[in-house]
């Protein structure tokens, strides 16, 4: 039974920290170590190249690259690379009429020697881009008209390898996409303070800039969001937030497509769990081991810990009236949560605790998938997010 009670404590506590108290502790530290917002030098402009990924994306490619285009930035410091992952509808010959369209541009199309996904038709298009900053995006993400500007400004100082900017929902009346942005939006206040401090552990590959000459050709299995701000930060650069580089995008409308986002996340989940572990060594790391100690590693481990909490608290509900009100309180929170995710209601709470839900079964998920080899780096797009 003690072991029961240890386990008990130790996972509650990641619970706890990873959703209300790193994000209390981060508004703290803000308010008192937030003083490193990275100058921005709108005068001296790095070159540029904007890579665009794309995979059988002909609903939204053309709306996306006039998007691109009609941009602030000095047209002679700026060229453009459609990365095509091996896309198999009209995605490349509309790329290629748009080409024709407009010969006063740098617009180079590259379709990926092999399918093996966003990352590695990345790897493959950055060999060829000439710009000093990398400014990567998805097709069905939309840049406000100085987005490009916002994210190369921000790299006037030598340590910052990375900027990522901030990704608005545009459908947030629909209901699970408003559930989405309600956690987005909280996760977006912990980046901004992250980034004010030192550094931020997450990026969101919508909207986001690297050196490229700090460009490094990462597994196709794993994603551009969660590997370049730990590989920069464990490298002592700083992997920065800027809020006022936007871009719109809409989230998934029906729960089964979020579902299927969720997983595709959590892909590597084990993966990332084994390689966190030189992140955690503050001696070394400093700020960003604290922050990714609350930001990811925590949040990485709410599938094991959700399990170990509502176990161990079965076993200890003989021995305290404490736990068997805490394992009756959880019961009751998934049954309600499972209703939520059957039924169409109302409830603002419900549906907050049905999408929590969602989120930790998709870690479960990634888990399996990670244990049985079925993760892969390809996957089809969510057609609501369209």
């Amino acid at each position: 039974m003690v072991l029961a009670a240890v386990i008990f404590w130790i996972f509650a506590f990641i619970i706890v920290w990873a959703m209300a108290g790193y994000q209390t502790a981060l508004k703290i530290l803000a308010k008192m170590f937030g003083k490193n917002r990275p100058a921005k030098d709108y005068y001296d402009l790095p070159t540029v190249t904007v890579m665009i990924v794309a995979h059988n994306e002909e609903k939204v490619i053309r709306a996306k690259l006039e998007n691109v285009i009609d941009n602030d930035y000095p047209a002679d410091k700026i060229d453009y690379i459609v990365a095509s992952d091996f896309s198999t509808d009209a995605t490349e010959e509309i790329v290629k009429s748009f080409m024709d369209s407009h010969p006063e541009l740098s617009i180079r199309l590259h379709r990926a020697v092999e399918h093996k996904g966003k990352t590695n038709a990345q790897n493959e298009a950055q060999k060829l881009a000439r710009g000093e900053i990398l400014v990567m995006t998805d097709a069905n993400a939309m840049f406000e008209r100085n987005a490009i500007t916002e994210l190369a400004a921000c790299f006037r100082s030598p340590d910052i390898a990375y900027v990522t900017g901030r990704l608005t929902y545009r459908n947030t009346d629909n209901e699970v996409a408003g559930a989405e942005a309600v956690y987005w939006e909280g996760d977006l206040n912990q980046r901004e303070a992250e980034s004010d401090i030192w550094t931020i552990t997450a990026g969101n590959g919508a909207i986001y800039a690297c050196r490229n000459e700090l460009y490094v050709d990462f597994e196709p299995i794993k994603c551009h969001d969660s590997q370049m701000p730990r590989y920069y930060g464990l490298k002592g650069y700083r992997a920065v937030y800027n809020p006022e580089a936007v871009a719109y995008e809409k989230a998934g409308e029906v729960i089964e497509d979020e579902f299927k986002r969720k997983i595709r996340m959590n892909r590597g989940i084990l993966q990332t769990l084994a390689e966190s572990l030189p992140c955690l060594n503050c001696f070394r790391h400093g700020w960003f081991s604290f922050f990714y100690f609350g930001h990811r590693t925590c949040r990485n481990l709410l599938w094991f810990s959700h399990a170990a909490v509502y176990i161990s608290s079965l076993f200890l509900t003989m021995k305290s009236v404490f736990f068997r009100f805490v394992f009756i309180g959880q019961t009751l929170f998934y049954l309600l949560a499972l209703l939520a995710l059957r039924t169409k209601t109302k409830n603002k709470l419900l549906k907050m605790m049905g999408y929590y839900t969602m989120t930790v079964a998709a870690q479960w998920v990634g888990v399996y998938n990670c244990l049985t080899g079925r993760s892969k780096a390809v996957w089809d797009k969510a057609e609501t997010t369209r």
